[in-house]
Formats: structure tokens, sequence, C-alpha cells
């Protein structure tokens, strides 16, 4: 077995329906921020002692979080209300909001340039609207919007070549953004699975990991597009992180409630980790090769131990 089950961790009740998604660990100040869309907050994780610390409010239909260290700054998108969050975690309340495109949930950032990028769900009875948003984050402006085929998922950030890449759910595909001229679509790798979700990006091999509804992951080289392998999955994801220390990928998936784990050598399953129904979305400390799974319907995070 890779992961062990360390303990459970309560976290605030649901206040409307709905449940967690996407998480992000803060390194230098051992502190993971998870979008808790149901309570349109951040609950806030201690990943030292895995302990609740506190809420930020108001960010209504909050389903993205994103964090750079290298800047000191914490991202959410919120859906509901068409803007992403700007704030460090030296001051988590002072948040300051930007307008973006219509229903934002996927974020890169650009630490070089100060850019972030959010990919917005848009909304088909809105014509145009699935587009990607610029955001310069000094400014607290968007600059850019990038019209875009579909409905977009997940997006990652290569600091090597300084390049976007972003998950299209149909026509499924990955599209690439040159941060040096972030206006426009410069390439698209076709997915030959239906439906890419969730995305990740090892750095040491240049390889994008994309897992697909159709409960495929597909692994591709991340210069040209070629797709380097296929691998069944237990159902159809959403969140993954890739373990670059370890050469792990884990993979959530809600339903029947699982975590797959890839060895990312060999790229052969090692695992699958029993979690909740509905536990779509998982968060990944890598100073302490922690996995945290966000539990739906018990409002808890599953701490999981990777060795």
């Amino acid at each position: 077995m890779s992961l062990k089950l360390k303990g459970y961790l309560f976290l605030p009740a649901h206040i409307k329906p709905g449940g967690f998604d996407h998480a992000a660990v803060h390194r230098s100040s051992s502190r993971l921020y998870v979008a808790h869309t149901s309570n349109d907050s951040i609950d806030i994780i201690n990943c030292t002692s895995d302990r609740y610390l506190s809420s930020i409010p108001d960010l209504t239909g909050v389903a993205g979080a994103l964090v750079t260290d290298e800047n000191n700054l914490i991202f959410t998108s919120n859906r509901g209300e068409d803007t992403v969050s700007i704030f460090s975690p030296n001051n988590e309340t002072g948040v300051v909001k930007v307008n973006v495109g219509v229903r934002p949930n996927g974020l890169s950032f650009d630490p070089k340039r100060n850019l972030l990028l959010t990919a917005n769900v848009g909304n088909p009875q809105i014509p145009d609207s699935f587009t990607l948003s610029i955001v310069d984050v000094p400014k607290k402006k968007m600059i850019a919007s990038i019209p875009v085929a579909g409905r977009t998922r997940w997006t990652v950030f290569d600091p090597h070549t300084e390049t976007f890449y972003v998950n299209i759910a149909k026509p499924a595909q990955i599209v690439l953004v040159d941060a040096n001229h972030p206006n426009k679509i410069i390439q698209a790798f076709d997915i030959p699975a239906e439906g890419p979700h969730g995305l990740d990006l090892d750095l040491e091999n240049h390889r994008l990991f994309c897992a697909c509804d159709d409960g495929q992951l597909i692994t591709l080289n991340a210069d040209n597009g070629n797709i380097l392998s296929r691998h069944s999955l237990s159902g159809a994801p959403d969140v993954i992180f890739h373990n670059a220390a370890l050469h792990h990928l884990y993979v959530a998936i809600g339903d029947p409630g699982v975590i797959d784990v890839f060895d990312t050598d060999n790229l052969q399953k090692m695992e699958t980790v029993q979690t909740e129904r509905g536990a779509h979305t998982i968060g990944f400390d890598p100073d302490r090769n922690k996995v945290y799974t966000f539990l739906p319907e018990t409002h808890r995070a599953m701490i999981f131990l990777d060795k």
C-alpha cells in the first residue's frame, strides 16, 4: 500500500447543498486552503497539526483555490459571482476581488509576470461565454479575454516553457497560451477521450497528466501533444495531483469514492484507496507527502500519508 490513513479532520457543517472543491497548500505557512463551495467560503487547515483554523467567508460559489509561494498570494475563483479573489496569507481578511468571465473555475499563475489565468466554465445560454481571462495581479485588473471552443476544466502553468495549459471538455483538447503574448490560443492538443477534466504537469519529464470523464488517464508529451499512454480509471475523475518527489499521481474519483494511485515511472496503477461517495476533490502537501480527501457527506477530510 502507498497511501496510509492517518486520521480524520472535521470541517464546518454545510450551510447549503453541495460540498468542497479545489484545494492548495501554502508551503511556507503549512496551511491548506480548500474551497468549501456549499458555504461560499475557503476553509483553512494547519498541515502540521492537521487542525481546522478558520474560514474566509463571502466568496460566492467558490470553486478553485490556487497558491503561489513565490509571490506569497492565494487566489480563488468565485463561480457564483464571476470574480476571482486575491489575498495574502499574512492578511487573510484583506480579500480583493476582480471581475472576470462567466463562471470562473480553473486557475493557473505565472509568477514571473504576475499573470493569473482563469478558465471560465461559461454558460451555454450566453453566447461566446466560454473564455479564458488573463488578470494582471498587481493592477487587480483583467487585461485579456480569450475565446475557447467549449467548456473549460482545470489549468496548469509551465514555468520552463512559460506556457499555460487548459483542459477543454468538448471538443476534447488541451489548449496552450504563451505567457509572453497572453491574448490568444497558440496551439491545441487533441485528447482521444471524452471530457478532459483533471490536469497536472510532470516538470521533470515534461509530461501532462489528463484525467478524463470517460474514465481514462491520458499521459502526453507537453511539447507536442503526442500520446504516451492511456490507462483505465475506477470512474469519472476530477482533481489530480502529481507527487514529484515520490513519482506518484493521485486521481480523485467521486463515484464510487476512491483515489487511484499511479506510479509515474512505469505509468502503472499501484492501488485504489476507498474514500467516500462524492469525494471528488483532494489536496496535496508536498512537504509532508500528505493527501487530504474532502468528504461531502460528513464534512470531513481524510488524511493520508504516502511513503
